[in-house]
């Protein structure tokens, strides 16, 4: 079962290899989906290295629609993506199969409409190792995928920003502003608000008897499901897809560690060292409410016709607005600090102190007239200031006596990375240790001291007589071993 988190940089990057993602999809230099998220051939050769420290795969996306006169530029532009050692492309332009491209795992990209047996079968006979199903998908279309193309890996998205558009392919941006989506230029009119008329120009009712003016009617709420992974495993999903290239650090790190959590709680199979600073919350950061959206068929709400900006969580209720003071109800264990950021109807404010349940904020509150109003935070700095994950890779140490000296190696328990293995002290002679027992905790010591490193010691055997090795060493030969980072 592998995590994939998105990654719009470097430090993104790092922020979701930390929390534990097995895998992360990031810009290419050009043509990705997303037009600000690209990023140069150097920093992805850093981004692979530093990932690949990890066992952790990088995905890149080159999955725009091109023109003619780019495919030159692609081509090459892959071949250099191939040489640093990228693991996969994520494509939609079939096109591009049609040249000489050096022998890189493709996968579909959840813009080829990946939502039949015969479109996946399809995408396996050409070559494809794997399909980004389409987010409509009930569970029982995606098992029939499976069962009817068990040899490709199939892909799903978990969470995050949905598209209002099937598979992402959406035309409104192209055909409004001039800017495709499928160019990686979306401009959102999916987050904009609109009227609902009928056929004769007149504004259709809500429930309430009231006009729908100016809501907005196509922005989606977020994609969250969490409570679906033992499903979606069962019906044939291996690979468990976290949306948004654009986040930041702070939200990517939340979002996979939450995931991270539920996917070890189902799986037992991560094998890495987590150590956090935050208990994961997908509510403290961004977030438009959530949807399992087609999962178990149609479900309702699946639009925020209220506002396409972050919600947030629900922390009680306004009783009473004075100019910038609010009077509130909190709900239990909920504290608020300075900085952070209020939804209260339609309006946004931040904490600017407090006073028992007196809260004054940042502006005069002039939209708000009812009492009983419920409030949301949408951002919680002191969570912020909280987020922090550490990853480190468990190693078993073994330093063997030889015949002309030693051999110091460092066995990661994660199979799909290589033993670090060193000859030391070729030459050397050693006295024999008059405290024994002094002598192995000394070498045992020294050599889990992994500091700074990616790795940390599970075990550490010694199988020599028991020398005096002075600690100093002990200490060079874990370095030398361990340069080959």
């Amino acid at each position: 079962m592998t995590l994939l988190s998105p990654a719009k940089n470097k430090e993104v990057a790092i922020a979701a290899i930390q929390a534990g993602a097995d895998a992360i999809y990031i810009g290419a230099p050009a043509f990705g989906a997303r037009e600000k998220a690209g990023n140069s051939i150097e920093e992805l050769a850093e981004v692979v290295q530093y990932a690949h420290t990890y066992g952790v795969q990088v995905l890149v996306t080159v999955n725009t629609l091109l023109h003619d006169d780019e495919y030159p530029q692609a081509v090459k532009m892959i071949g250099e993506l191939y040489r640093i050692g990228v693991d996969a492309l994520i494509i939609q332009d079939l096109h591009l199969l049609d040249f000489n491209l050096p022998p890189i795992r493709l996968h579909a990209s959840t813009q080829c409409d990946n939502r039949t047996p015969e479109q996946v079968a399809r995408l396996r006979d050409l070559g494809f190792k794997r399909v980004v199903l389409a987010r409509e998908l009930s569970i029982e279309e995606i098992r029939a995928i499976h069962e009817a193309v068990p040899d490709i890996e199939l892909e799903a998205f978990v969470h995050g920003a949905l598209c209002v558009s099937y598979s992402g392919r959406c035309y409104i941006s192209e055909v409004l502003a001039g800017r495709s989506a499928n160019r990686g230029a979306c401009a959102q009119f999916c987050r904009m608000a609109y009227d609902l008329l009928d056929a004769e120009g007149n504004e259709v009712l809500d429930e309430h008897g009231e006009p729908i003016h100016q809501r907005h009617l196509l922005s989606l709420q977020d994609l969250d499901r969490s409570a679906y992974l033992a499903e979606l495993i069962e019906a044939g999903v291996t690979t468990f897809k976290i949306e948004g290239r654009l986040k930041d650090a702070e939200y990517v790190t939340n979002v996979t560690a939450y995931y991270r959590e539920k996917l070890d709680a189902l799986t037992h199979a991560f094998p890495h060292s987590l150590t956090r600073s935050f208990t994961p919350d997908p509510e403290k950061t961004f977030h438009r409410g959530a949807t399992d959206y087609f999962l178990h068929g149609r479900t309702r709400p699946m639009a925020n016709w209220d506002t396409p900006k972050s919600t947030g969580e629900y922390i009680g209720e306004v009783l009473e607005v004075r100019g910038n003071t609010l009077r509130v109800r909190l709900e239990p264990g909920i504290v608020l600090h300075n900085g952070d950021g209020l939804t209260i109807g339609s309006e946004g404010c931040n904490v600017n102190g407090m006073d028992g349940s007196l809260v004054k904020v940042n502006k005069v509150l002039t939209g708000i007239r009812d009492t009983n109003i419920p409030i949301f935070r949408n951002l919680d700095t002191e969570f912020i200031k909280s987020l922090h994950s550490e990853r480190k890779i468990p190693v078993n140490i073994v330093l063997k006596e030889t015949s002309d000296g030693f051999e110091l190696s460092y066995t990661p328990i994660d199979g799909r990375l290589t033993p670090l293995t060193g000859i030391v002290g070729k030459g050397l002679s050693f006295e024999p240790a008059r405290d024994t027992e002094k002598a192995l905790a000394t070498i045992r010591t020294q050599l889990a001291k992994l500091g700074d490193t990616p790795y940390i010691a599970r075990d550490v055997h010694v199988e020599s007589k028991p020398w005096f090795i002075p600690i100093s060493v002990l200490n060079q030969w874990r370095r030398e071993t361990l340069k080959v980072l």
